[in-house]
């Protein structure tokens, strides 16, 4: 296995957020972690990019133990999309995209013009080569969303986690990205809101509820209307979308559940 979660458990101040979460990813899947707010999707992707440590339980990456491992050994065959956008200093696009290389750069060795290339094309891929020398902090969220995937294209990883990479996406570039990251040809473990987009793209789904993986499995089978109902508490019908060649999701909201109960 690529990636193998054995009994994690993570506490705060002796309060479970995680509790006893088990996953294996194997290489070439692309995974999705879904659930509600709060429910501990971020939590347990930082808990294997290892921003967070677990109060229990251990993370294996390549059937290496990734706690005895350097931060350098790690981001050589991982690398992280997260939701936080502050770096502190005023960086330029380009200069964010190249700390992507960094993982592969002895110490004080400078950037090359592979380097250089290889920061154009990640660029070019996410429609923002014309954005090198602007100011990252100038940026709106989705720009700065798609400057963050555009430097994990530069850091050559086999494996990349995402927590929720459209999140700060327009619908139109929602789809280009997630076009882009399936197209990448890597592992991905992604954390996603979107319950249709889960469906459009991932090859399997792991469902977290109050800090405990409660499904696992393909889409289909576990993307269901009694799921949806029980897990974020909203009705729904899912049916087949002829025009799409897959299933979709269609919400109802409480109010158009009143007036139909009404008539």
């Amino acid at each position: 296995m690529l990636l193998k979660v054995e009994n994690i458990y993570y506490e705060i101040d002796g309060v479970a957020i995680l509790k006893d979460i088990n996953l294996a990813i194997k290489q070439g899947e692309f995974v999705g972690i879904i659930g509600p707010n709060g429910s501990g999707k971020s939590t347990l992707l930082k808990n294997i990019y290892r921003v967070l440590k677990p109060t229990k339980g251990a993370i294996y990456l390549n059937d290496k133990k990734m706690s005895a491992r350097t931060n350098k050994e790690v981001a050589k065959e991982l690398a992280v999309v997260s939701q936080e956008f502050d770096y502190g200093f005023d960086f330029t696009v380009r200069e964010i995209v190249l700390m992507g290389r960094y993982p592969l750069k002895e110490f004080y060795e400078m950037e090359n013009k592979e380097d250089e290339k290889i920061v154009d094309l990640a660029l070019t891929r996410v429609g923002l080569q014309s954005f090198k020398e602007r100011s990252f902090l100038t940026l709106s969220g989705g720009e700065k969303q798609r400057v963050l995937i555009a430097r994990a294209i530069a850091q050559e990883t086999d494996f990349i986690i995402m927590d929720e990479p459209t999140n700060h996406l327009d619908v139109g570039y929602q789809m280009k990205v997630m076009d882009l990251i399936r197209s990448l040809d890597k592992t991905v473990l992604t954390a996603i809101h979107d319950l249709n987009m889960a469906i459009a793209y991932c090859d399997r789904i792991f469902v977290i509820d109050d800090g405990v993986i409660v499904k696992t499995g393909k889409p289909a089978d576990v993307i269901t209307e009694e799921m949806i109902h029980e897990i974020y508490d909203v009705p729904a019908h899912i049916e087949y979308n002829a025009f799409l060649e897959r299933n979709m999701i269609i919400f109802k909201s409480e109010r158009e559940v009143f007036n139909t109960i009404a008539k």
